[in-house]
């Protein structure tokens, strides 16, 4: 049951409105102006406060600053563009034209509880997110993650649309929450949505919200996740899996910072900063023809480059042990330590999951270690032997990259993979994987 305050100084209005909302399941109190409502209520105890635009002394738009964050509704009988929109404008939730429609007015108080329910349930989710995954939680000292730093520092006090590119598992959302929580609207919502993982029929629905009736199921209107950003950040999530129709919803919004629910006739205003991510290669759907050209450039006014774990040196041997200081405090575990030999593991390991399968790889090792020290069998990384003692060091000048390519082309043809693997201080596996990422295949015998 919701807590609702009825602020209106027309007695025969007020125990109208009074029946109405307590008919539909409500619970109201009420009161017929702005100081009255102050001196005999907690404006912030209630779920939403319903108020009449013109009252005995201040104006019921006061009641929108003063109500400590609780959504108000305004009701006019002065129902012009104007009076709407500079209520709007005060930061009103929605606004309803005397004399009101039952119906009307039970959708946008539904639709304004709503948004307020989403808003407490995403708070509370991002507060347990915040405590595993806090912004400074991007941790590593390497050129490439300074840079990716120094890109989200200076777009994040901006409201320019930020497009995320980066293999799965490099923490995408990570920067997400690094900008949002840069951002002028860090006191805001941050809303994650992984669109790969909503049905294509349900996309626009989810995205957007539908109206009461619009398709078959739909009992009761619903809130789409857009309008639940309302006033913080979006995060698209795998933007490039969708499918046409809501593309086309997308870049409407992106241009008129408005959305039209599934089945409604008029348009709600959101004020919105998105951010989107992908590891898909964008240009080349959008040259297929798979992904829209106009919204592709309307998603990339600031593109982030996030490199996968192989690429980012000895990041990630301290992303490890941050990530190892998580799970000790997950677990209550006072400490645990990493010997050599696994640290060594994690070097040599390749990583292709990135972040998300090192924290995995920690997480598993801190379970099962009974002994406090985390040692490389525990980690159970099937490619990560330590270099062997014989295998050279490349001459000094030369990349890594440089030297696997000229030692696997000059000694493949009298030695074998496993001999190979061996003298790289490396698995076979991970022997195969780097033959195929620099295109140097098996010759053969």
């Amino acid at each position: 049951m919701s807590r609702l305050l009825v602020v209106e100084d027309e007695p025969l209005i007020r125990g109208e409105l009074k029946r109405l909302l307590s008919r539909a399941g409500h619970d109201v109190a009420e009161s017929d102006s702005v100081p009255h409502a102050e001196r005999d209520h907690d404006l912030s105890g209630f779920d939403l406060v319903l108020t009449d635009l013109r009252l005995p002394g201040p104006p019921g738009t006061d009641l929108i600053a003063r109500a400590g964050g609780t959504p108000v509704v305004v009701m006019t009988s002065y129902a012009t563009v104007k009076s709407a929109v500079e209520a709007m404008k005060l930061g009103a939730a929605d606004y309803v034209a005397k004399p009101f429609d039952h119906d009307e007015l039970l959708m946008i108080v539904a639709r304004v509880l709503e948004q307020g329910r989403m808003r407490r349930q995403v708070a509370a989710l991002l507060a347990d997110v915040d405590r595993d995954y806090p912004v400074d939680g991007m941790v590593g000292a390497s050129p490439l993650m300074r840079d990716v730093r120094a890109r989200i520092d200076k777009v994040a006090p901006t409201d320019a649309t930020v497009l995320v590119r980066g293999e799965s598992g490099t923490g995408k959302e990570l920067v997400a929450r690094a900008i949002h929580a840069k951002s002028p609207r860090r006191d805001g919502p941050f809303v994650a949505v992984n669109c790969a993982a909503i049905p294509d029929g349900l996309v626009e629905s989810e995205l957007f919200g539908h109206e009461k009736g619009a398709f078959t199921g739909a009992a009761a209107a619903h809130a789409g996740l857009v309008e639940a950003a309302d006033g913080g950040t979006l995060f698209l999530d795998e933007v490039g899996e969708l499918p046409p129709p809501a593309q086309a919803r997308l870049l409407r919004f992106l241009q008129e910072a408005e959305i039209r629910r599934v089945g409604a006739t008029r348009a709600v205003r959101v004020d919105v900063r998105v951010v989107a991510a992908t590891h898909r290669d964008l240009p080349r759907m959008v040259q297929d023809r798979s992904f829209r050209d106009d919204l592709y450039y309307r998603l990339r006014v600031v593109e982030i480059a996030l490199p996968p774990l192989r690429d980012r040196g000895d990041d990630v041997v301290e992303l490890a042990r941050h990530l190892l200081e998580r799970a000790a405090r997950k677990l209550g575990a006072s400490s645990f330590e990493l010997i050599d030999e696994a640290v060594a593991a994690i070097r040599a390991h390749h990583w292709p999951g990135n972040v998300r399968e090192l924290d995995n790889a920690i997480e598993r090792a801190a379970i099962l270690c009974d002994t406090g020290r985390i040692t490389g069998e525990l980690l159970a990384l099937d490619d990560a032997a330590p270099p062997s003692s014989s295998s050279p060091p490349p001459p000094a000048g030369e990349s890594l990259e440089s030297y696997f390519r000229r030692f696997v082309v000059e000694h493949q043809d009298d030695m074998s993979e496993t001999e190979l693997a061996r003298r790289l201080g490396i698995s076979r596996k991970a022997l195969w994987e780097r033959r195929a990422r620099f295109g140097i295949p098996r010759r053969p015998r």
